[in-house]
Formats: C-alpha cells, structure tokens, sequence
C-alpha cells in the first residue's frame, strides 16, 4: 500500500523552503537573490578567534542567549561557539544552536544532536540564524522532537561566518561537528553528561549524523550514543554526483565542489572554471541558500561553467575519503530514503545499508515513495517512533 501525505504537509514543506529565502523571480543563472531577514553582516559572534583558544573538543568558546523563532514560548535557546576537529583532523571553531523545552528537566532530557540538510554557503544561511528568525525549513522534526520533551543540539557545521568558507558535504568534519556540538550543550551545564543521545539528520544531514555515529566511538566515547536516524543518504559522492548534472539539482552538485574544494585546496576549482563559474561560485558563497539552488541552478551542466572537467585526481582523493561505510556504527541505526528520489540516488543509500548489515549493524532500512524533497517531511513520524523506543529502551529490530 502507498504511503500517502496531504498536501498540506506538503505545502508545509514547500513554505519553509521559501521563508528561507527571499522570494526568487524568474532571474538570470547567477543573478544575487537578497534574505528578507539576513543575519547581521557584521555579527561578530561568528567570527573564530585567531588563534583559536586551547582546549579540548566541544569546549565552549563563547555564548548568548538567543532566540528561537515559533518556538521563543516554549523554549530555551542559547547560541554557542565551540572547539571542533576540521576533516583533517585538525581544531576548528563551530557555531550552533542548542534548544530545550521549557517544560522539561535537563537533567534528565534525552538529547538530539540534529543534523541539518543543505542549507547553502551564504552567512545568511547559517543554520542558527534560520532558527533564530523562524526559516528553518526542518522545523517540523525539530519541533515534534522539542514536543516529546527532547533537548535539541543543532551544529551550523565549519565554515559559517561574515567570509564565509564552508566545508560542505565533508564527513569528518561534519560528523565530529555533530557531535561536539552536544558536548558544547553539556558544557554550557544546559544538557546533562548521563542523557541517552541520537544522532539524526536528513540528506546532507543523514551523512553528517552517520558520519559521527562512525566516529562516535573513536572520537567521542563520552557521549553516551543510543541510536541514529538517517534519511536521504548521500552515502557515495560519486554515485550522487552522476545523477545530478543537468538536472534540478545540479546547484547541489555546484555546491558539493565548493566545499570540497574549501576543505581540500589542492583541487583547485578556480583553476576550471569560466566567467560564468567564477560568477556562480562567488554567488553561492555570497548569496544563495537553499531555494536559489534548486531554482536558479536547475538543469545546468558543469560544462555551462568550466573550460576543463575538475573531476582529476585530487578531487577523486577527496571523494574517496568523503564515502561512507567505512567504519560500523556500534548503536541501532534507522535509515530510509524516498524511493522516487531525484537528488540523492537510491541505490546508492541502498547500497550503503546492505554494507552496513554486512558489518553486523542493527540497522531497520524503509522507503517512501517519494522525492527527496518531499522525504523531509515523510519520515518524520517513523523517526520519532524509532528516537522514543530508544528512549524507552525497547530493542531495536534490524530487517537486514
């Protein structure tokens, strides 16, 4: 039987995507859209310090209360900025958000450090910011988690300041930003050491939550791990970049090469590209969050923006160490993907699932049949079953 959604909670979706942004017209490939509400230009906060304080990772480097947009009534929320470790193993500064409900003792709160999908490489798209103004187009999981009495941890991942180089769609930064960030809450004495943790993310999000779950217990054995959700796997970078040139979500692809290449400077991406690359690059680092890519860049080539293909050696390198499944998850995992998917290739995720249970994962794989766009929302409600069976300390059931 087909699992169905109202169009309202489609609507739903569609509404975040574009309270994100300003309204986007029918403007040429490059032109700048601006942010109805742009985080301050000049908000010192997200600036690192230089040099970077000693510590250890997830100490807090500094703090504000900040606030929450619809959930400012009902919530708690504080704006951090904390050690992190970069995808060269190296110490970073990361900016994030930490929300929990007024209601509940944070002594005892289980604890979701909730990855974020794509959000763009603009100052203006940083994660806590679209919280802080309402934008957060993932508010829905947010505030079903928020609802069940869950404290929420969300990273903004590196890169994210007034310049801003973000390091998109690299794992290990990503998965040691996911969870350094629930450290920072901890240390900030607003979550507690003993709480049951999740990981859990869709899209860009699902890799970074897989990514600390494979981490997790190398690098983080002080949190105390109890399960993982992940949807929307971008699991191969390959397999995911082959099916998004010339298609609608080819400002994914455009944006995957720019974090990459900001991680990973020996690709040289300028080295590629043409007047019309340079213009791009520079307007998804300045301008565009999430619906500019997917509705000023849709049904573009690579070849519309390069003199010379950039998939050589170094970028292969940095792809190869960007794949998943190279390390088990020890925790229950719940992974799923939208069978219809046109960003995030299917058989890839699936694929990565398969490796997964061959690896001796407690792993429960489910589709939906529909598009990436639409998982969003769709497996919400799977989720919040899975998060508070784990709470519950039901046993998870893999269907590997």
């Amino acid at each position: 039987m087909r699992a169905r959604i109202s169009r309202s909670k489609v609507a739903a979706v569609a509404l975040a995507l574009v309270a994100a942004v300003a309204p986007v017209a029918q403007a040429q490939p490059v032109a700048p859209v601006k942010a109805a509400q742009p985080v301050p230009a000049d908000d010192a906060f997200y600036i690192p310090p230089s040099p970077l304080p000693a510590g250890a990772p997830g100490d807090i480097i500094r703090s504000r209360v900040s606030k929450s947009g619809q959930f400012s009534d009902t919530v708690n929320s504080w704006q951090v900025m904390y050690l992190s470790t970069d995808e060269h193993d190296r110490p970073n500064a990361v900016t994030g958000t930490i929300l929990v409900p007024k209601n509940v003792n944070p002594a005892t709160a289980p604890i979701v450090s909730f990855a974020v999908g794509t959000h763009g490489g603009a100052f203006r798209c940083t994660p806590s910011n679209m919280i802080s103004i309402g934008a957060l187009y993932e508010r829905p999981a947010v505030a079903d988690m928020l609802k069940a009495g869950y404290a929420v941890a969300v990273t903004d991942y590196a890169g994210y300041h007034p310049n801003p180089k973000t390091t998109y769609i690299t794992g290990r930064s990503e998965g040691h930003a996911v969870i350094d960030v629930v450290r920072a809450g901890q240390k900030l004495d607003k979550l507690s050491k003993t709480s049951k943790v999740f990981f859990r993310g869709y899209s860009q999000g699902g890799g970074a939550a897989l990514w600390g779950a494979q981490l997790q217990p190398s690098y983080g054995t002080d949190v105390n791990l109890a399960g993982v959700v992940a949807g929307g796997v971008p699991g191969d970078l390959v397999l995911v970049t082959l099916g998004l040139d010339g298609s609608r979500g080819f400002g994914f692809l455009l944006y995957a090469l720019i974090g990459l290449d900001n991680a990973y400077p020996e690709i040289k991406l300028a080295s590629y590209l043409n007047d019309a690359g340079r213009a791009a690059v520079a307007d998804l680092q300045e301008s565009s969050c999430t619906l500019e890519l997917l509705v000023k860049y849709k049904g573009k080539s690579l070849s519309d923006f390069t003199v010379d293909t950039p998939v050589q050696d170094p970028l292969l390198a940095a792809v190869a160490q960007n794949k998943l499944g190279g390390m088990p998850v020890k925790v229950p995992v719940m992974q799923y993907h939208g069978a219809s998917d046109d960003i995030v290739a299917l058989g890839q995720a699936d694929t990565l699932h398969k490796t997964y249970c061959r690896a001796g994962v407690n792993l429960f794989w489910k589709t939906y049949p529909v598009d990436h766009i639409t998982g969003i929302y769709q497996g919400n409600a799977d989720a919040m079953t899975f998060l508070k069976d784990r709470v519950a300390g039901t046993p998870a059931v893999s269907n590997c």
